[in-house]
Protein backbone atom coordinates (compact mmCIF):
# COMPACT_ATOMS: atom_id res chain seq x y z
CA UNK A 1 0.00 0.00 0.00
CA UNK A 2 1.16 3.54 -0.85
CA UNK A 3 1.33 5.81 2.23
CA UNK A 4 -1.68 6.07 4.19
CA UNK A 5 -2.14 9.76 4.20
CA UNK A 6 -6.26 10.30 4.46
CA UNK A 7 -8.57 7.45 5.95
CA UNK A 8 -12.28 7.79 4.96
CA UNK A 9 -14.47 6.94 7.60
CA UNK A 10 -18.22 5.74 7.34
CA UNK A 11 -20.00 5.51 10.86
CA UNK A 12 -23.24 6.50 12.24
CA UNK A 13 -24.82 9.65 13.48
CA UNK A 14 -26.41 7.91 16.19
CA UNK A 15 -25.85 8.19 19.89
CA UNK A 16 -28.75 5.56 20.99
CA UNK A 17 -26.13 2.62 20.40
CA UNK A 18 -24.28 0.47 22.18
CA UNK A 19 -21.28 2.26 23.90
CA UNK A 20 -18.81 -0.20 22.65
CA UNK A 21 -19.34 1.17 19.62
CA UNK A 22 -18.34 4.75 20.27
CA UNK A 23 -15.58 3.91 22.25
CA UNK A 24 -14.41 1.88 18.77
CA UNK A 25 -15.23 5.29 17.00
CA UNK A 26 -13.07 7.54 19.40
CA UNK A 27 -10.08 5.04 19.70
CA UNK A 28 -9.96 5.28 15.90
CA UNK A 29 -9.78 9.04 15.84
CA UNK A 30 -6.67 8.71 18.58
CA UNK A 31 -5.19 6.47 16.64
CA UNK A 32 -5.27 7.61 13.42
CA UNK A 33 -4.01 11.37 14.96
CA UNK A 34 -0.98 9.22 16.39
CA UNK A 35 0.12 7.80 12.94
CA UNK A 36 -0.30 11.59 11.08
CA UNK A 37 -3.45 9.94 9.51
CA UNK A 38 -6.16 12.49 8.44
CA UNK A 39 -9.89 11.80 9.22
CA UNK A 40 -12.17 12.31 6.15
CA UNK A 41 -15.81 11.98 7.23
CA UNK A 42 -19.86 13.19 7.11
CA UNK A 43 -18.66 15.84 9.44
CA UNK A 44 -21.76 14.78 12.38
CA UNK A 45 -20.86 16.15 16.16
CA UNK A 46 -23.02 13.35 16.97
CA UNK A 47 -23.02 9.19 17.22
CA UNK A 48 -19.81 7.38 15.87
CA UNK A 49 -18.72 10.84 13.64
CA UNK A 50 -18.43 12.71 17.20
CA UNK A 51 -16.93 10.36 18.68
CA UNK A 52 -14.41 9.74 15.84
CA UNK A 53 -13.87 13.57 15.84
CA UNK A 54 -13.65 14.03 19.44
CA UNK A 55 -10.85 11.17 19.46
CA UNK A 56 -8.92 12.84 16.49
CA UNK A 57 -8.73 16.29 18.16
CA UNK A 58 -7.63 15.00 21.64
CA UNK A 59 -4.73 13.69 20.03
CA UNK A 60 -4.36 16.80 17.79
CA UNK A 61 -4.69 14.99 14.29
CA UNK A 62 -6.45 16.65 11.63
CA UNK A 63 -9.87 15.79 10.54
CA UNK A 64 -12.09 16.71 7.24
CA UNK A 65 -15.56 16.86 7.48
CA UNK A 66 -17.63 17.08 4.88
CA UNK A 67 -21.89 17.48 4.87
CA UNK A 68 -24.59 17.99 2.30
CA UNK A 69 -26.39 21.63 3.58
CA UNK A 70 -29.78 20.35 3.34
CA UNK A 71 -28.56 17.87 6.32
CA UNK A 72 -26.20 20.26 7.99
CA UNK A 73 -28.63 21.52 10.48
CA UNK A 74 -30.43 18.15 11.94
CA UNK A 75 -27.02 16.23 11.46
CA UNK A 76 -25.64 18.66 14.08
CA UNK A 77 -22.26 19.25 12.10
CA UNK A 78 -19.01 19.63 14.26
CA UNK A 79 -17.82 22.94 13.69
CA UNK A 80 -14.58 22.42 15.50
CA UNK A 81 -12.73 20.51 13.36
CA UNK A 82 -9.91 20.99 11.02
CA UNK A 83 -11.92 21.28 7.69
CA UNK A 84 -15.59 22.06 7.70
CA UNK A 85 -16.56 21.84 4.31
CA UNK A 86 -20.65 21.89 3.31
CA UNK A 87 -21.70 20.69 -0.55
CA UNK A 88 -24.69 20.60 -2.71
CA UNK A 89 -25.93 17.03 -2.34
CA UNK A 90 -25.35 13.82 -1.04
CA UNK A 91 -23.72 13.13 -4.46
CA UNK A 92 -21.21 15.63 -3.72
CA UNK A 93 -19.73 14.64 -0.46
CA UNK A 94 -19.63 10.92 -1.50
CA UNK A 95 -17.13 12.53 -4.41
CA UNK A 96 -14.82 14.26 -2.60
CA UNK A 97 -14.69 11.94 0.09
CA UNK A 98 -13.34 9.19 -2.21
CA UNK A 99 -11.15 12.06 -3.78
CA UNK A 100 -9.92 13.22 -0.48
CA UNK A 101 -8.67 9.46 0.96
CA UNK A 102 -6.13 6.99 0.23
CA UNK A 103 -8.29 4.11 2.10
CA UNK A 104 -11.92 3.46 3.63
CA UNK A 105 -12.90 2.26 6.71
CA UNK A 106 -16.65 1.19 8.00
CA UNK A 107 -17.52 1.13 11.15
CA UNK A 108 -20.62 0.25 12.77
CA UNK A 109 -23.64 2.34 11.34
CA UNK A 110 -27.12 2.77 9.86
CA UNK A 111 -28.53 2.76 6.15
CA UNK A 112 -26.31 5.63 5.09
CA UNK A 113 -23.16 3.81 6.13
CA UNK A 114 -24.55 0.98 4.63
CA UNK A 115 -25.20 2.83 1.11
CA UNK A 116 -21.42 4.54 1.15
CA UNK A 117 -19.83 1.37 1.89
CA UNK A 118 -22.01 -0.68 -0.78
CA UNK A 119 -21.11 1.89 -3.29
CA UNK A 120 -17.80 1.64 -2.62
CA UNK A 121 -17.57 -1.91 -3.17
CA UNK A 122 -19.62 -1.96 -5.83
CA UNK A 123 -16.62 0.54 -7.30
CA UNK A 124 -14.16 -1.64 -6.88
CA UNK A 125 -16.14 -4.55 -8.13
CA UNK A 126 -16.16 -2.75 -11.22
CA UNK A 127 -12.80 -1.25 -11.13
CA UNK A 128 -13.34 1.91 -10.92
CA UNK A 129 -11.36 2.00 -8.09
CA UNK A 130 -8.55 -0.49 -5.66
CA UNK A 131 -8.60 1.39 -2.75
CA UNK A 132 -8.32 -0.67 0.28
CA UNK A 133 -12.01 -0.73 2.19
CA UNK A 134 -11.62 -2.39 5.63
CA UNK A 135 -15.09 -3.28 7.41
CA UNK A 136 -14.46 -3.14 11.24
CA UNK A 137 -16.89 -5.91 12.53
CA UNK A 138 -16.83 -3.83 16.00
CA UNK A 139 -18.75 -6.27 18.58
CA UNK A 140 -20.45 -8.70 15.43
CA UNK A 141 -22.32 -6.29 13.87
CA UNK A 142 -21.46 -6.50 10.65
CA UNK A 143 -22.49 -10.49 10.83
CA UNK A 144 -25.54 -10.17 9.41
CA UNK A 145 -24.52 -8.34 6.60
CA UNK A 146 -21.48 -10.64 5.67
CA UNK A 147 -24.00 -13.03 5.87
CA UNK A 148 -25.65 -11.88 3.60
CA UNK A 149 -22.84 -11.45 1.06
CA UNK A 150 -22.52 -15.02 1.41
CA UNK A 151 -26.30 -16.02 0.49
CA UNK A 152 -25.53 -13.31 -2.29
CA UNK A 153 -22.69 -16.14 -4.13
CA UNK A 154 -24.14 -18.78 -2.73
CA UNK A 155 -27.05 -17.68 -5.32
CA UNK A 156 -24.82 -16.81 -7.83
CA UNK A 157 -24.80 -13.01 -7.88
CA UNK A 158 -21.51 -12.64 -7.11
CA UNK A 159 -18.48 -14.46 -8.54
CA UNK A 160 -15.53 -12.34 -6.79
CA UNK A 161 -14.26 -13.37 -3.92
CA UNK A 162 -15.02 -10.67 -1.14
CA UNK A 163 -11.62 -10.97 -0.08
CA UNK A 164 -10.46 -9.37 -3.10
CA UNK A 165 -12.93 -6.47 -2.43
CA UNK A 166 -12.95 -5.80 1.07
CA UNK A 167 -11.29 -6.68 4.22
CA UNK A 168 -13.51 -7.64 7.81
CA UNK A 169 -11.19 -6.94 11.00
CA UNK A 170 -12.66 -7.40 14.55
CA UNK A 171 -11.24 -4.40 16.41
CA UNK A 172 -9.98 -0.66 15.50
CA UNK A 173 -6.16 -1.27 15.96
CA UNK A 174 -6.35 -4.18 13.16
CA UNK A 175 -7.45 -1.25 10.54
CA UNK A 176 -4.05 0.03 9.81
CA UNK A 177 -2.69 -3.70 9.69
CA UNK A 178 -4.94 -4.54 7.03
CA UNK A 179 -4.52 -1.41 4.94
CA UNK A 180 -0.56 -1.56 5.00
CA UNK A 181 -0.72 -5.46 3.83
CA UNK A 182 -2.94 -4.19 1.04
CA UNK A 183 -1.29 -4.27 -2.50
CA UNK A 184 -0.53 -0.82 -3.74
CA UNK A 185 -3.36 0.78 -6.08
CA UNK A 186 -2.60 -0.55 -9.49
CA UNK A 187 -4.08 2.19 -11.80
CA UNK A 188 -3.83 5.65 -9.50
CA UNK A 189 -5.88 7.33 -12.26
CA UNK A 190 -8.55 5.69 -11.66
CA UNK A 191 -11.09 8.88 -10.04
CA UNK A 192 -10.75 10.30 -13.05
CA UNK A 193 -13.78 6.98 -14.22
CA UNK A 194 -15.82 8.54 -11.60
Amino acid sequence: MTQLRALCVYCAASNKVDPCHLQAAYELGQLAARRGVRIVFGAGSVGLMGALAEGTLAEKGEITGIIPEHIEKWELGHRGITEYLVVDSMHERKRLMFERSDAFCVLPGGLGTLDETLEMITWRQLKMHDKPIVLVNNAGYWDPLLRLIDHIIAEGFLQQVPERLFQVVESVPEIFDAIAAAPPPARPDMVERL
